[in-house]
């Protein structure tokens, strides 16, 4: 039985949720609606080594998959300290500290409102 697709702040909760039991550090939902046509949501969240990214990763897309909903486009290894999964309305930003630190998504997009923080 196919179940029926998520809204994106369903999907969002959905995704934070999994990373969450899989012990992400610093888990943050973005709120981009009225800010880019790109995505509703930005879920952003840190794992500490290369394994926990693939992880992290591996348990969203087997969550995902069993929720019925499709994971668009997966972008980056874990050896690269940052993987991106596009839901389409929700992309999932997975960071090494040091690239989160980096690339601080957070600030770029700084006029969207923060709707989840986990630290």
């Amino acid at each position: 039985m196919r179940r029926q697709k998520l809204d994106t702040s369903e999907l969002a909760r959905s995704v934070t949720d999994v990373l969450a039991d899989k012990m992400a550090e610093d888990i943050v939902v973005l709120d981009l609606r009225g800010n880019t046509i790109l995505a509703d949501y930005f879920v952003i969240a840190t794992g500490t080594t290369d394994r926990q990214i693939r992880a992290l990763a591996d348990a969203l897309v087997e969550r995902l998959h069993d929720e019925g909903q499709r994971v668009l486009h997966i972008e980056g290894e874990p050896e690269s300290g940052w993987v991106l999964l596009d839901l389409g309305g929700v992309i999932v930003h997975l960071f090494s500290p040091g690239r989160r630190a980096y690339y601080r998504l957070e600030q770029l997009w700084s006029e969207a409102r923060v709707v989840v923080r986990m630290a």
